[in-house]
């Protein structure tokens, strides 16, 4: 079976990648995920280190992006060490490309246009065989538009592919007016790929002490839906690479993402929960799901059922949502 794909350029055996977590942190966890058959590395996001752009500035009252998925809990859990040195990143970055055989794929959280350039030319440097511009932000200022945010990102996305030669993904979050139209007008400024889609940590409160809760929340099945949504309208519409990330535990979960249009998964939670070895119960699952089915190979099913080849679009649309709730308790 022909479990092989096509990321960002970048042949891949399986569609099975490390996303960023603690297991992509250090050296011997990388390892042993290419040991269990993993066919590429995301590292964790390299944070800027100061707010130094009033422009750009993320503030106080938003959660630290370090908090902003759940792998990253575990190293990134207090803003006073949500900073990590420039330099130590690229050498962490070129030990792993030394110490591996499969791509690695460097990742940026910046907030200043300088520091997104200075960053990636760093990394590409480093080895990195691409990056992943991590678009997180949190809108809290009522005078900043949407067009402003959006304008600011397509413009650090510019300067960093002016500046590099290897491919460039971006990590979206769902919070956009027009998440497609914004897709489409990053496809056109340059982007090679899309991770699709961007967790964010939602504290809970604590009404007694008047103070937030952060704790680890992995995800599930259901976080998927929102990404089958937006993978299958995507893929239906542009060309770039797409990853799913987020709400991919089993087998069936992994099919649904490659139908709707997701070229590669990156692993998170579902590796936290049932360890590096789980890799290859997935990667298995979906060799003896594809024969099955008669397929011959991922390719074969990729995008299947995206936007353009669904029986009903409409299931992705308005109306689906109207007939959802009208019908609703008539049966």
């Amino acid at each position: 079976m022909d479990l092989s794909t096509t990321y960002l350029g970048l042949s891949l055996s399986n569609p099975f990648v490390a996303g960023p977590s603690p297991f992509t942190r250090r050296l011997d966890t990388i390892k042993r995920l290419e040991e269990a058959g993993i066919s590429a590395i995301v590292l964790p996001p390299l944070f800027e280190e100061q707010l130094l752009s009033d422009e750009m500035a993320i503030f106080d009252s938003i959660d630290t992006p370090a908090e902003s998925f759940p792998e990253a809990l575990s190293y990134f859990t207090e803003p006073e060490r949500a900073i990590v040195e420039a330099e130590a990143y690229m050498e962490h970055l070129a030990e792993v490309k030394k110490n591996t055989n499969v791509p690695v794929i460097g990742a940026i959280n910046a907030v200043t246009a300088a520091r997104w350039k200075g960053y990636a030319m760093g990394m590409e440097q480093a080895g990195a065989d691409a990056l992943e511009l991590d678009f997180y932000y949190v809108a809290n200022d009522v005078s900043e538009s949407g067009r402003r945010i959006e304008r600011r990102f397509v413009e650090a996305l510019k300067r960093v592919k002016r500046n590099v030669s290897i491919p460039v993904a971006v990590k979206l979050t769902p919070f956009h007016t027009s998440l497609a139209h914004f897709a489409a007008k990053l496809q056109a400024e340059g982007a090679d790929g899309f991770t699709l889609l961007h967790r964010f940590y939602e504290a809970d409160l604590d009404i007694e002490n008047l103070e937030p809760l952060s704790r680890p929340h992995f995800s599930d099945s259901r976080d998927l839906l929102l990404r089958l949504r937006w993978l299958a309208i995507i893929s239906g519409n542009l060309t770039t690479s797409l990853a799913a990330s987020g709400g991919v535990h089993s087998v069936e979960d992994v099919v649904k993402a490659i139908m709707t249009g997701a070229d590669c998964i990156q692993l998170g939670s579902v590796l936290q929960k049932n360890g590096i070895g789980h890799v290859a119960t997935l990667r298995d699952g979906l060799a003896a799901w594809l024969e099955k089915h008669e397929y011959e190979s991922v390719q074969q099913m990729r995008g299947s059922m995206n936007f353009k080849h669904i029986p009903d679009p409409k299931a992705l649309s308005r109306a689906h949502y109207m007939h959802l709730l009208s019908s609703w308790g008539s049966e």
